[in-house]
């Protein structure tokens, strides 16, 4: 028994000898083992850190920089997505840890890269949308409000696109048979001062009133047609585009970017909300649907509806909605307050316009908080500009706290390259040549007049012819009186003469000094159209340049 336990304990220590001595002399077996403790080290770390993480979780802390750094790798994802298409090339900023939750450029397409306006308007959109700034808004508030003629499409081809309408309407739509004479004949006028760079002529009502009167018993939707039709004509004053072309590419591209950063846009402008509609559609109703137009307002009725109130008639199965011929409400000023508080129920936290008649929407906005931008129509190489009207302009936009836009110095194009300013049209030949067979006919009325004149002038005798008839008859003392009296006749005879001549040459002076005041009253290129007693307030007379 004691040998057995002798041999094994031999077996034993030899066994334990041997296993000692290989891995002495193994230097893979100690780096394997090695890594296998860092391995289970690993593990025991990696376990702990996903339990002090699901610890971590519920502090709001931690939770706020996960956050933020799913947000950023949101945006990184989102804005790869969006330099893939060449439609939308916006320059897109490296991810960072701001946390906002839409995508953040640092351009806008069409805009100087240098613009100070295009600056402030990115900085202002990036602090209400980043959720881990002070100034956060939340997408349900934040709401822009944009003016339509000289803020997001042209003004002047060659004056407001209604305008336009209601020429074409009256003038060149042979079958408008039904016209008021006196409209047309307003339109006329109208036409021609335009087109030679004059002063519009005062209207007897409100060229808005006229455009409404003159679609009166369309259908809406034949009204619209009626937009879209002349939406094809060629812009008078440009190249290159029709009137639904002549949106403002910048500002285009502004809507886009606001659109995208979760903004809610409005237009709200003086122009008609059905005329408005007509002219986004495919432009601008991606980011503007037609909910979201705001103009003034003209009074509908149904087909059998007669002189019942609407609050008295009940629409019935085979009515169709016409046009009454009334303008109910002119969005300008005061009215673009009314209706924003009315039609949105919320303050805009941006609004953009051109003019004084966009103030009122502009002091709304920033009294609330907001800010407001103001194109300046400076620019007269690409549009029809007014260098002393934008400097004026720019004064008051900077005592009400407003922020400006240079047309000239900040938008890259106006309404592309492809687009050119022509001047305004002036008198064809054809209108000369129609003109002159009236200038005609007035030259031979007055000279058949004169002619007449000059006949009744010879029929009549003269005092010498009368003389002589009496001279055989008269006493000599009678002829001796009338002698005398000859005399004193041909005293006053050269006294009104030299009268007459000091008469006309005043008159003379009169008519020169009277031209020459005209000239200086006639506004030439550069300057602003002024709106006469009887004429609707537009936009604003400020920036309405003749030319």
């Amino acid at each position: 028994m004691w040998k057995k336990l002798a041999v094994i304990g031999m077996v034993f220590c030899m066994t334990t000898a041997s296993v000692v001595q290989g891995a002495a002399l193994s230097p893979a077996a100690d780096k394997t083992a090695a890594e296998t403790d860092a391995t289970a080290t690993t593990a025991t770390t990696a376990a702990e850190a996903a339990t002090a993480a699901e610890a971590t979780t519920a502090d709001p802390a931690a939770e706020a920089v996960s956050e933020k750094e799913n947000g950023a790798a949101e945006a990184a994802t989102a804005a790869e997505a969006t330099t893939a298409d060449p439609a939308a090339e916006y320059t897109a900023e490296p991810a960072t840890s701001t946390g906002m939750d839409a995508i953040s450029f640092n351009s806008i397409p069409y805009w100087e890269k240098n613009s100070p306006a295009m600056a402030s308007i990115i900085s202002y959109v990036e602090s209400v949308t980043d959720r881990f700034s002070r100034d956060y808004i939340p997408p349900e508030k934040r709401i822009a409000a944009f003016d339509s003629d000289g803020t997001l499409i042209g003004e002047l081809f060659p004056t407001y696109f209604d305008k336009c309408l209601l020429m074409y309407r009256l003038l060149h739509d042979s079958t408008y048979e039904e016209a008021d004479p006196e409209d047309r004949k307003f339109a006329e006028e109208l036409e021609t001062a335009l087109l030679n760079h004059k002063p519009e002529p005062a209207s007897p009502k409100s060229t808005a009133q006229m455009t409404t009167e003159s679609f009166k018993g369309f259908t809406v939707e034949e009204y619209r047609a009626y937009v879209r039709e002349f939406m094809e004509h060629p812009a008078i004053g440009f190249e290159g585009m029709t009137y639904g072309e002549a949106f403002y590419k910048p500002m285009t591209a502004l809507v886009e970017y606001l659109a995208k950063h979760d903004f809610k846009v409005f237009i709200c402008s003086g122009t008609e909300r059905s005329i408005l509609r007509e002219l986004t559609e495919g432009t601008l109703d991606e980011w503007i649907p037609p909910y979201q137009v705001i103009g003034s307002t003209i009074s509908l009725t149904a087909t059998a509806q007669g002189e019942t109130q609407g609050r008295d008639y009940t629409y019935a199965p085979d009515d169709q909605v016409l046009l009454e011929g009334n303008m109910t409400f002119k969005n300008l000023k005061m009215n673009k307050v009314v209706s924003i508080i009315d039609e949105i129920g919320a303050v805009p936290i941006l609004a953009f316009g051109n003019s004084t008649g966009d103030f009122a929407m502009a002091q709304y906005v920033v009294q609330n908080g907001g800010k407001a931008y103001m194109l300046l129509c400076d620019d007269t190489e690409r549009d029809y500009g007014n260098l002393d009207t934008a400097e004026k302009f720019a004064e008051k936009c900077k005592k009400l706290g407003f922020e400006t836009v240079s047309m000239k110095n900040e938008f890259s194009t106006i309404y592309g390259d492809a687009v050119i300013k022509t001047d305004y049209l002036q008198k064809t030949t054809e209108e000369e040549q129609k003109e002159a067979p009236d200038q005609k006919a007035d030259q031979t009325k007055d000279q058949e007049a004169l002619d007449q004149k000059t006949d009744q002038t010879k029929n009549q005798e003269t005092p010498d012819q009368k003389a002589d008839q009496t001279k055989d008859q008269k006493t000599p003392d009678q002829k001796k009186d009338q002698e005398e009296g000859q005399n004193i006749q041909d005293q006053k005879t050269d006294q009104t003469k030299a009268t007459d001549k000091e008469t006309d040459n005043r008159t003379e002076q009169q008519i020169i000094e009277e031209q020459e005041n005209s000239d200086e009253q006639m506004p030439g290129m550069d300057d602003p159209l002024k709106l006469k007693d009887g004429q609707e307030p537009e936009e604003e007379e400020i920036l309405k340049p003749a030319a």
